[in-house]
């Protein structure tokens, strides 16, 4: 969509609303993407194994919202195969979004340890998920669902996943066409939300 720009509070939060997000690496400037189709979730197509559901009964491990932003995201860049795209001026600036209330974390903890989580934005009462990792098996599927669930409940509208890989389709999620899901984003982040999450 665009080449260029800064990371500003005010520039990502304007992207966001608009269906658009940076994605770039160490050797190129700022780019902006808005792919077509565009991967969603919805809480009543979420796809939640019996394994999965089990191993969340067990509560092994233990979920928060907003404790590590920046170990989330952090872990989230680490051995990528298809090259390095969390670079450190991404995380300073989505750590400054967080500070404005605009960025939130899942974490799931297995004890003291970063186990797994996922990291994305919010604008109004739409939700856009960047990126997940876990360390333990199925830790990103618990902070996922989790994320799912508790904002939706919360009145988020649109939970955004950008695109449509194996992983994601296992777990429920679906494209819509890019028309579609700017006129749906365009709704949500006008929508005025007070976000309310638990710590955990």
């Amino acid at each position: 969509m665009a080449i260029g720009g800064d990371l500003s509070v005010d520039r990502l939060r304007a992207a966001y609303a608009h269906g658009v997000f940076p994605c770039y690496g160490d050797d190129t400037p700022p780019l902006w993407w808005s792919p077509d189709p565009r991967a969603i979730l919805d809480p009543d197509r979420l796809h939640v194994s019996r394994r999965l559901a089990r191993r969340m009964r067990q509560a092994r491990l233990r979920v928060t919202w907003d404790r590590d932003l920046r170990g989330v995201m952090t872990a989230c860049g680490e051995r990528r195969r298809d090259g390095r795209w969390i670079l450190p001026e991404m995380i300073e600036a989505y750590v400054r979004l967080h500070r404005a209330g605009h960025a939130h974390s899942v974490e799931a903890w297995d004890g003291d340890r970063l186990a797994g989580g996922l990291y994305g934005v919010r604008v109004g009462a739409l939700f856009a998920a960047e990126s997940m990792f876990h360390r333990v098996t199925d830790a990103s599927k618990v902070a996922l669902v989790v994320a799912v669930r508790t904002l939706f409940a919360a009145g988020v509208e649109l939970f955004d996943v950008q695109y449509l890989t194996d992983h994601l389709a296992s777990m429920g999620a679906y494209e819509i066409p890019r028309e579609r899901y700017l006129e749906r984003a365009a709704r949500a982040a006008a929508t005025p939300l007070e976000l309310r999450l638990p710590r955990g």
